[in-house]
């Protein structure tokens, strides 16, 4: 579920990855008369990974059950999507109901691609999780639906934390640098993983703050990196970077942490659980080895604040099987198929009390109780060009790790951040 902001051009200036998603239960009436839909195929992108065989064979079943009409899932690839799927909506006959990345949300409801979906959310999504529904909303209105979602955790080696006297996970802030701390001092292993450019580990950071990385100022959205909360979140960051050997200048694909990990020789990393699966090809022999928890908060009833990875899936506003559609998300969104997703895939399904569907998988567990308190970047069409390459939020976080104070970081790229905000969509 690893995706990345980019930003396309022309009539959808489209951006990137991840959402989420909810419902009650499949059942309820289609179109009325005895036919219902009959003889009407309704066309749905996911995108590869996404859904199951299982899933999608369940839920195809549930639909024609209930409307009599079928469904046509077309499996899409991440790369080069969004210029695809922008293409598509400007045609006669887009995808009816189609998979987009959290984050991408907003610049597609922006352009008009999306359908308005206020009646499907008041009907279904009720006790969908608010942090998860939250990259759905444009402007005031729903043109989403949350379909699933992933969080970072701590993936920690439970061999270093045993050789330094640790008997239980931390469930602090406090506690957890202070068991770091305590591999440092009591085994030759390095006691965390932490590159100085971890990003998005850092947006969960001002998340659990509070705070936003931009402001609006005079009609505008400006850099918000001067912001106290910005601060206190980057001091954090770095009281923990302290405790590693990675450099400040990279991320923690530079090179990959999986990899370092599996060297044996570190205590933990914060990271995706997939990237186990880095550190297990690397060296077999350390599977045995990892575990997961919870990022630590500040205090123990709330976990650290996480960025939410995920997808939603929206209707075309160019559709003209609008009410067909949203018959199939009732249904793909309802418990017995959400909850079927959640625990076929492992990821977070987007109402709380779904997630007994993760029960026995040990990564998802560990990043379940963060959903609620998490976010995402900024939901704003305006912020695709921030994440470009040079990344002024990374070229930030280095600086102050490399001796600046957070105001006088936060002035160094001050300039850059907001050329790139007004950059047109």
């Amino acid at each position: 579920m690893k995706r990345r902001l980019i930003s396309a051009i022309g009539v959808a200036g489209m951006m990137i990855s991840l959402a989420a998603c909810g419902g009650d239960n499949g059942d309820g009436g289609g179109k009325a008369g005895a036919d219902g839909y009959a003889g009407e195929t309704l066309t749905v992108w996911v995108m590869d990974g996404s859904s199951p065989d299982q899933w999608q064979k369940d839920v195809a079943a549930a639909f024609e059950k209930k409307t009599k009409a079928k469904v046509k899932f077309q499996i899409q690839q991440w790369n080069g999507i969004q210029q695809k799927l922008t293409t598509a909506l400007s045609e006669e006959n887009p995808p009816d109901v189609f998979e987009i990345g959290n984050t991408q949300t907003p610049a597609y409801a922006k352009t008009g691609g999306l359908a308005d979906l206020a009646d499907l959310k008041n009907e279904i999504g009720a006790e969908w999780t608010a942090s998860l529904n939250e990259s759905s909303i444009f402007e005031g209105k729903q043109y989403a639906a949350p379909w699933y979602f992933a969080n970072r955790v701590v993936l920690y080696n439970k061999k270093i934390w045993a050789d330094a006297g640790i008997k239980d996970t931390p469930k602090t802030r406090d506690e957890f640098y202070a068991d770091l701390k305590q591999i440092g001092e009591k085994t030759d292993a390095e006691p965390i993983y932490l590159p100085g450019q971890n990003w998005y580990h850092f947006v969960g950071l001002t998340i659990g703050e509070g705070v936003q990385l931009v402001k609006e100022q005079d009609g505008k959205y400006v850099s918000n990196l001067d912001d106290p909360k910005v601060a206190a979140a980057m001091e954090t960051y770095k009281k923990f970077q302290a405790l590693s050997k990675a450099p400040k200048d990279k991320d923690e694909a530079t090179p990959q942490q999986g990899e370092v990990f599996g060297k044996g020789n570190v205590g933990a990393f914060i990271g995706m659980g997939w990237e186990a699966g880095i550190a297990t090809k690397a060296n077999p022999k350390i599977e045995k080895e990892i575990g997961y928890f919870t990022i630590p908060g500040a205090t123990a009833d709330k976990p650290e604040g996480v960025f939410l990875g995920g997808s939603n899936l929206a209707v075309a506003a160019g559709s003209k099987k609008q009410e067909l559609a949203k018959e199939f998300l009732k249904i793909a969104l309802s418990d017995q198929y959400e909850g079927e997703l959640a625990k076929l895939n492992g990821v977070i399904p987007n109402k709380e009390s779904l997630q007994s569907n993760l029960k026995g998988n040990v990564v998802a567990e560990a990043a379940a109780p963060a959903a609620a308190g998490g976010g995402t970047t900024p939901l704003i069409p305006e912020w695709a060009a921030v994440e470009n390459a040079p990344n002024p939020v990374k070229t930030y976080m280095t600086a102050v790790l490399n001796g600046k104070s957070p105001s006088a970081a936060a002035k160094q790229v001050e300039d850059e951040f907001n050329k790139r905000l007004a950059q047109q969509q």
